[in-house]
């Protein structure tokens, strides 16, 4: 686990809570360029939010984590028949060489040392198999919430990591290295309550930066000018966050 940066262990509970579900039309793309029976290696799972959705549609997906904290509160704990779970690094797993159809990284690239996870994947990945790699930047702030969104964000903005930055370009000017199959531009939407919403932003590492920095909490300190812009704190409000995905075939 040399080098590991583990940005999210102390917020593994609000991450499994309040993480976004990615949209079925995801999926449905990436099945659309590999096989059913294909196998899947997951790295990088965190507690799941992809691994469903995967496991929906392959015949078995190898989830692994580098964050035990994170595994344990994975969805399929302690696994299931179409999934396996592993404490493993980005950058290296057990599996064999040739050993799957598909290797998909859910919001977790930017987080991994590439040059080694590319090598790990011409070694994992069968001849024909694919690499598809996706995330999401920040979401779009609800109508009437501009302002109190962005004052909740100006405060934040300092603790974000460096790789965050490579979200928000969406992964340009990365080596890849397979060449690229076409991917679609999509957007990940979901109806949350306030509460929910609140949870959500609890789970971003630069607020737990921000907390542990100040002795402050961010969502709590901004929470009343955003439930005021909210309204009705059980009225569902839209969610919206650009996705953007890679698709890559080995040759």
């Amino acid at each position: 686990m040399s080098g590991f940066k583990d940005h999210f262990s102390g917020v593994a509970d609000a991450y499994a809570q309040a993480r976004p579900e990615y949209p079925d039309e995801l999926f449905d793309t990436i099945a659309a360029v590999v096989p059913r029976d294909a196998r899947v290696w997951e790295p990088g799972c965190g507690s799941g939010q992809a691994t469903r959705g995967l496991a929906a549609r392959f015949a078995h997906v190898h989830a692994t984590e580098p964050s035990a904290k994170q595994l344990a509160q994975h969805w399929a704990q302690p696994g299931t028949d179409k999934v396996s779970l592993a404490v493993e690094p980005g950058e290296r797993t057990a599996l064999p060489d040739a050993s799957v159809e598909l290797i998909a990284v859910a919001q977790a690239l930017h987080w991994f040392d590439r040059a080694k996870f590319f090598a790990e994947c011409e070694r994992v990945l069968a001849p024909g198999g694919v690499l598809a790699a996706w995330g999401y930047a920040d979401f779009v702030a609800p109508e009437g919430m501009v302002d109190e969104v962005e004052a909740f964000r100006s405060r934040i903005d300092p603790y974000w990591p460096p790789e965050r930055e490579q979200i928000d370009a969406h992964y340009a000017g990365y080596d890849w290295p397979f060449p690229a199959l076409p991917a679609p531009s999509l957007w990940l939407e979901m109806d949350w309550s306030l509460a929910h919403f609140l949870r959500y932003l609890s789970s971003m590492s630069a607020v737990a930066r921000c907390t542990a920095d100040t002795g402050g909490d961010p969502v709590a300190r901004h929470a009343p000018a955003l439930a005021a812009a909210w309204g009705d704190p059980d009225e569902t409000r839209a969610i919206r966050w650009p996705l953007f995905l890679h698709l890559r075939r080995k040759g």
